[in-house]
């Protein structure tokens, strides 16, 4: 059996099969001047790929890492294109699960790109997994605001800010980050504030 091979290229892994067929993180849509996913006007990264499957998620169709489109240059190019829009204040990354382990290496890549290119402009994730499970990954450093925890239909409250369900947390991870104990996330918002 042939091994996959990694080829790096502008802050995307270009990962091959054995057959030489382009493998990577897939995503759904590219959604511009965002309003709800956020602080301020922002482009959404919805990827493709998540293990939750919450009952009565919003977006069941992100859950197969295989549905979608692959994230090419084209759709990198959408994204940085938004960025350059001094209107837009960040990236959201979103789907699916953006820490599925189809989508990690390209959204870590990905966010670590814009931090750089714009370091003013916020980068937010959605994920499933509790901040006491991933604050230790080194994406972190490239996050602004987490927004953890499944969502809970029974939970649910349509007044949450940022949020779908009250067990999750909006959470200030550079604030966290910089605490003697970042396993105590510091929150960015409160629940309707």
């Amino acid at each position: 059996m042939e091994e996959a091979v990694e080829e790096w290229r502008m802050g995307l892994c270009l990962r091959r099969d054995g057959k030489g067929e382009r493998i990577g993180m897939r995503y759904h849509n590219i959604t511009k001047d965002d309003m709800l996913n956020g602080d301020g006007l922002r482009v959404v990264l919805w990827v493709a790929g998540c293990s939750h499957c919450c009952k009565e998620c919003h977006n069941p169709v992100t859950w197969d890492p295989d549905g979608g489109l692959l994230f090419d240059e084209a759709a990198r190019q959408e994204v940085f294109g938004q960025l350059e829009k001094t209107y837009i204040a960040g990236i959201t990354f979103s789907g699916g699960d953006p820490l599925h382990s189809a989508n990690r290496m390209d959204v870590r890549m990905l966010a670590q790109e814009v931090k750089r290119k714009y370091p003013d402009k916020t980068v937010w994730l959605y994920t499933g997994d509790v901040w006491e499970n991933v604050y230790r990954d080194p994406m972190m450093k490239y996050v602004d605001v987490l927004v953890d925890g499944e969502f809970q239909a029974q939970r649910r409250d349509a007044k949450l800010l940022w949020k779908g369900s009250s067990n999750q947390r909006v959470i200030d991870v550079q604030a966290t980050l910089c605490q003697e104990n970042a396993r105590m996330p510091v929150l960015h918002c409160g629940d309707y504030e």
